[in-house]
């Protein structure tokens, strides 16, 4: 590493952090976080064990009352003034992630910003929590509606946005006024751990959240999902991984919000400005280097602008450059690990089995991390596995339709329903497609959809509940009414 890199690892407390504390693991266990790009050990990290996670709710529990009595006011500052520390320490944190993560510093840098966006977001809807008062329709009574925190909340984030999706989920949690255990991704716990220093720096009071990275992810949360004492369980990741948080929630009939896997269609229609289709796709399949659910998974191009279509997107991906994150003239940077690469190589090569046409890339990269090259595959048919396998990498696989029947079929035939992307300057068929497209969020004519100020989430087997926007609050709290009698 160099010294710039050394500085910004040697910031971070590796330790666990809960009741305000910085501590070892019960067991003085640790495990060891890589570079993907050099497949170096940057530092070791503490391991939450299952003991560790029970003391942590513990403390969650016990300060809970008094955190929900917190003015709204407090919350919001609390939220804002961490908002201005992410965006001080941008530069800084944007090395931190794209070493423990690999995407290219430009891209880190956009994450923190982002990131940061959700406390600044969530700070203004602190102040924003609305109830009701209303009479019966007998006139014999009053109605009065309030909404209150949910109580001890389980928060789980992934690896490929390790920022954001901490603070997405940090940031209703503490304006709605709930407490919080968060467990990062195992190969992405440095984020976590600065958003902790972060917070605390903002006068988040002790006990409020604690940060538990672990090894044995099941084995600290299936105990915490199944004590009663957690109310709420929020979850970033992969449907499987989802079916069975859902499954142990269910016991204890838990509030829970799903955001799963993805299988995104990229329509682009005859009629579409090709240019500006060309730049959503780019930004739609490797924003985040593909491994976002959000990522363009499937792109069907009719078949009058196919060819060309596929022959101006090959020029774009053949054009960007594979490297480490922190090198400037990186475009590209490596995968998470080498399962992940292993998966892409299969889903390429069974797609040209199956006839589809290698127009850029289409193996590994050069050097010892988990480089894949940009990869654009021309004729692809609707039988390939990737067609139902979401890629996570950096293969655009393009596939011929004729009719808007036929692309709306294909689109829909699958179980997942996160995002879908479509382009047309028909607005009739603008307005026809996005309401027939089986997801929860359409970009329409746009590649990136993903906004603090808009509710995230999907539908079928790609999650329950939405995330940001006036709504991402309500997941934190409960609706109790109180009915008011004697009343003449």
């Amino acid at each position: 590493m160099s010294d710039r890199e050394a500085r910004v690892v040697a910031q971070v407390n590796k330790t666990l952090f809960f009741g305000g504390k910085w501590r070892e693991a019960s067991t003085g266990s640790t495990f060891p976080v890589e570079d993907p790009s050099t497949r170096k050990v940057l530092c070791d990290v503490a391991d939450a064990s299952k003991e560790d996670g029970l003391e942590a709710l513990d403390i969650a529990t016990r300060v809970q009352p008094e955190w929900a009595k917190t003015s709204p006011r407090e919350r919001g500052e609390i939220l804002y003034r961490s908002y201005q520390l992410l965006m001080e320490r941008q530069e800084d944190l944007a090395v931190l992630m794209t070493l423990e993560m690999g995407k290219p510093l430009a891209e880190a840098r956009g994450e923190i910003a982002y990131a940061a966006e959700f406390f600044r977001w969530f700070s203004e809807e602190a102040v924003r929590i609305e109830g009701g008062f209303s009479i019966s329709p007998d006139g014999k009574s009053r109605f009065l509606v309030m909404r209150q925190p949910v109580g001890p909340c389980m928060l789980i984030t992934p690896w490929n946005f390790p920022m954001a999706m901490g603070t997405r989920k940090i940031g209703p949690a503490i304006a709605a006024g709930c407490t919080m255990i968060l467990k990062p991704a195992q190969q992405t716990p440095l984020s976590a751990l600065a958003l902790a220093h972060i917070l605390t720096e903002a006068g988040l009071p002790e006990g409020v959240l604690s940060v538990l990275p672990t090894t044995d992810a099941g084995g600290l949360t299936e105990p915490l999902l199944t004590d009663g004492r957690i109310r709420k369980v929020s979850f970033t990741g992969s449907t499987a991984v989802g079916r069975k948080l859902l499954e142990q929630s269910a016991g204890q009939v838990l509030r829970t919000s799903m955001e799963l896997g993805g299988n995104a269609p990229f329509i682009v229609f005859d009629d579409a400005d090709l240019d500006a289709a060309v730049d959503g796709a780019m930004l739609a399949k490797m924003r985040n280097i593909g491994e976002a659910c959000t990522a363009a998974n499937r792109i069907y191009a009719q078949s009058g602008i196919a060819e060309e279509f596929s022959a101006r997107l090959s020029e774009r991906m053949g054009a960007l450059r594979l490297g480490r994150g922190l090198d400037e003239d990186a475009d590209v940077g490596p995968l998470i690990d080498e399962k992940a690469r292993r998966k892409v190589q299969s889903l390429v090569d069974d797609a040209v089995e199956r006839g589809a046409n290698v127009l850029v890339g289409g193996g590994p990269g050069d050097g010892p991390g988990h480089f894949y090259q940009p990869t654009v595959l021309a004729n692809v048919p609707f039988a390939a596995e990737l067609s139902t396998t979401e890629i996570f990498g950096p293969v655009a696989p393009v596939m011929p339709f004729d009719t808007e029947e036929e692309v709306l079929h294909a689109a829909n035939d699958t179980e997942f329903g996160l995002v879908s992307y479509l382009y047309t300057r028909d607005l009739n068929r603008a307005f026809r497609v996005s309401e027939a497209l089986e997801t929860g969020m359409v970009g329409l004519n746009q590649g990136v959809v993903s906004n603090p100020a808009a509710p995230f989430g999907g539908v079928k087997h790609s999650g329950l509940g939405r995330e940001g926007g006036r709504v991402g609050i309500d997941e934190f709290l409960d609706v109790k009414y109180v009915g008011i009698g004697g009343i003449s």
